[in-house]
């Protein structure tokens, strides 16, 4: 773990600490230096949260890389496409993820959504003009919702969906049956479900299957005056034929946090096109995120020790076969 992480989190390593475990703690300096006795190996590492936005990430890999004794890395992202995930995995390393961002996702597509239907940019315009001007806007209540990918965000999206009395139909590979959604369906339906959707919500991962997955197809069975909300990957969206419907005015916005190039070429089309919204892959930006993530990390390490089973292990055929969308210096969820 980086040291801001260990000083933010001292409370949760405190009590590790009272629990008699016999932890020594080595937080990684900004420069990559491990501190701690000379010679001293960790066993176990947490990729924290603020690893990814402060320039620490290609220091964080190298060190665990070098680490020979290194059995169990804990990652505070849900994503699993970054290459050093592979050689420590083939290294008989263990590797767990998290999910902590999944909450402030699922509130920013509400948002975002809410905008969107409540045309809250002419209120905004408004006040700024000093106009006293009403406006009708279109409810959540009884919208339809597809919510293709029902992992962590999906699932929370999906709650906070529903809790506007929308309808969500989720999509999903393997059904556990718990998915708090009215109608459950697999990829092989979805064209069928498509046009009568209202708002359609990606969050699947990036692989082989759903690269493109939003193409001249799916596009044009959408319903027309729908929502396109991404907060997925990049490669999930053909921007091309995305554009297009856009330009046509087939889609009344897409909702983009995420692009097949980041950052974002400075001259895209998306920066400036009246109906898309777009963010920096920022949608996860939730502060409860950092309390979350330490507190997996600590239950995870209470459960290593204990010989217990481990809490959202990934195996190595969960990662991307191919064309893997990050490289170092980047950040996924």
């Amino acid at each position: 773990m980086s040291e801001r992480a260990y000083e933010r989190h001292r409370c949760h390593f405190d009590t590790l600490d009272d629990e008699g475990h016999g932890l020594e703690w080595l937080p990684m300096a900004g420069d990559g230096r491990i501190n701690g006795p000379i010679g001293a190996e960790p066993e176990v590492a947490w990729l924290s949260s603020d690893v990814f936005f402060d320039g620490l990430l290609d220091r964080f890999f190298e060190a665990v890389e070098g680490t020979p004794r290194l059995r169990w890395l804990q990652s505070a992202a849900s994503g699993v496409d970054l290459e050093p995930y592979g050689r420590l995995l083939d290294r008989g390393v263990r590797l767990c993820n998290a999910h902590p961002t999944a909450i402030p996702i699922a509130e920013y597509v509400l948002r975002s959504v809410l905008d969107i239907f409540q045309d809250a940019g002419r209120w905004r315009a408004a006040q700024a003009e000093g106009r006293w001007e009403h406006h009708d806007f279109k409810e959540v209540w009884r919208t339809r919702w597809m919510v293709i990918g029902m992992g962590a965000i999906g699932t929370e999206t999906a709650r906070r969906a529903r809790a506007f009395e929308a309808h969500v139909t989720g999509v999903r590979r393997y059904p556990t049956g718990d998915e708090p959604v009215d109608a459950l369906i697999s990829p092989a339906e979805v064209t069928v479900a498509l046009p009568a959707a209202d708002v359609v919500v990606l969050a699947a991962p990036a692989t082989p299957e759903t690269e493109n997955l939003v193409g001249e197809g799916f596009l044009a069975t959408m319903k027309p005056g729908a929502v396109l909300v991404n907060v997925a990957r990049g490669k999930l969206v053909d921007d091309d034929a995305l554009l297009r419907h856009l330009d046509r005015g087939h889609l009344s916005a897409a909702i983009l946090d995420v692009f097949n190039t980041e950052p974002l070429d400075p001259d895209h089309p998306y920066w400036t096109h009246p109906r898309v919204v777009l963010t920096p892959h920022s949608s996860g930006g939730g502060t409860g995120r950092w309390d979350r993530g330490a507190e997996l990390f600590c239950e995870n390490l209470r459960r290593l020790l204990a010989g217990e089973p481990l809490l959202n292990e990934v195996t190595a055929t969960q990662l991307p076969a191919t064309d893997l969308p990050f490289t170092l210096g980047q950040h996924p969820r």
